[in-house]
């Protein structure tokens, strides 16, 4: 039963962390476009007048979605039809489960592996259940009986094949320097140092599969450069384009849960995973007490900061919208105090003074925060990649699969696999 119940509550921590992520992330792609853009973005939605920076839109959206009518195609193959949308979203949540967030926290003097399944071949694991995406997408696109939808899921199963085997060799070099198919094992090696200064982080040691590595991911997320399945100026919308209510919003929400994920996999293979840099887990316990003291300091400085600025937002803009838009500086800079004013009352715990089982746990919260951290970096990047660069020609993207990164891919494997031999 305990085994259990652990294994529960890391299930439920990936799954609010990842469904959690969606909606702000749905609201980070809107904001971000419209920086890029030069425009507002989403302003409309509101609560009591209240638009908090488009904050409300994603709320807007789930009811929408809903309860909107659910309108079919009347030749459609009813079950892959209704199968494919939740095919698409169980797969993208179903990638996590061998991703560690964190080495381990002590509950009632056993250690527990922050992992959902410690799987002796976890990166096998991830790579078969991510390809079984496809069929989701390729089952969308031929039951819908469109031809719109039916190239879009040619589309995407040409992509997965162009690319995966790119993914899986930038992997084995990975594979080869850390001698482990296990994903835990794989984190745990990256927090050493090289000749003692330089983290042995994938990217370190694998620079050219790590660009070999997030491409491949772009292209199976199906992101911008890589969308052509969905190609909104070719094909429409391509394989969801007959798809509407919840149906849609399964295949909307399975994009972002692939962002998510494919940000922890970078994470996990290439940048540490939960490791902090020169700070190894006995180091952060010996020294938990200061980082804790200087966390909260930093805390409670950087909100003070935030809260200045939203009070010089109340002056400048004050009485500019003539509604309750106005009232929304003060609340920001409210939250902001709140969250100072807690960080300081934090030092009143004397932080500095922790025990053994303390310095543990703040420990442990630190690698978990290090691995969140991180993922949302990689998520805000595949935002801002969509953005700024153009979608390629669907000839340009077989060159870059077959003809580029293939024969990279190659040679990556063979130099690492030629220098693991020698050394």
């Amino acid at each position: 039963m305990p085994i259990v119940l652990e294994s529960l509550a890391k299930i439920v921590f990936m799954f609010a962390l990842i469904m959690g992520m969606v909606p702000v992330l749905i609201w980070a792609e809107r904001k971000g476009a419209a920086f890029i853009q030069d425009r507002t973005g989403p302003n409309r939605a509101g609560i009591a007048g209240v638009r908090l920076a488009g904050l409300v839109h994603p709320i807007a959206d789930v009811l929408k979605l809903l309860f909107k009518e659910d309108v079919q195609p009347a030749a459609r193959h009813r079950a892959f039809y209704n199968l494919a949308p939740w095919l698409a979203m169980a797969v993208a949540v179903s990638s996590y489960a061998v991703i560690p967030f964190g080495d381990y926290i002590t509950i009632a003097g056993k250690k527990i592996p922050l992992v959902v399944a410690d799987l002796q071949v976890g990166a096998l694991y991830v790579l078969a259940v991510a390809s079984l995406g496809t069929y989701g997408v390729v089952m969308g696109g031929w039951a819908s009986n469109n031809k719109f939808t039916f190239l879009g899921g040619i589309r995407a199963s040409a992509q997965m094949i162009s690319y995966e085997i790119s993914m899986g060799l930038a992997l084995m070099g990975i594979f080869l320097i850390f001698s482990s198919l296990r994903i835990t094992d794989i984190v745990a090696g990256q927090g050493d140092l090289i000749w003692g200064v330089l983290p042995k982080w994938g990217v370190v040691v694998q620079p050219l599969g790590f660009v070999l590595f997030i491409t491949a991911v772009f292209a199976e997320t199906n992101r911008n450069p890589f969308d052509l399945p969905e190609g909104e100026s070719e094909i429409v919308a391509g394989f969801h384009l007959e798809y509407s209510s919840l149906k849609f919003a399964l295949f909307f929400m399975a994009e972002y849960c692939h962002m998510v994920v494919g940000a922890a996999l970078i994470t996990a293979f290439y940048f540490g995973g939960y490791q902090i840099p020169w700070l190894p887990r006995p180091a952060l316990e010996a020294h938990a007490g200061l980082l804790l003291t200087l966390k909260l300091v930093g805390i409670a400085l950087v909100s003070v900061v935030f809260a200045m600025l939203f009070m010089r937002r109340v002056q400048k803009e004050k009485g500019k919208f003539g509604d309750a838009r106005d009232r929304e500086p003060v609340l920001g800079a409210g939250l902001w105090f709140v969250v100072a004013v807690a960080a300081a009352g934090g030092l009143l715990l004397k932080p500095w003074a922790i025990g053994p089982q303390g310095a543990e746990l703040v420990a442990t919260i630190f690698q978990i925060a290090a691995f969140v951290g991180k993922v949302v970096f990689f998520a805000w990047l595949f935002i801002w990649v969509r953005w700024t660069l153009p979608r390629f020609r669907y000839d340009q993207l077989m060159h870059l699969g077959w003809k580029v990164m293939l024969p990279l891919g190659l040679a990556n494997l063979v130099v690492t696999a030629v220098v693991m031999a020698l050394v």
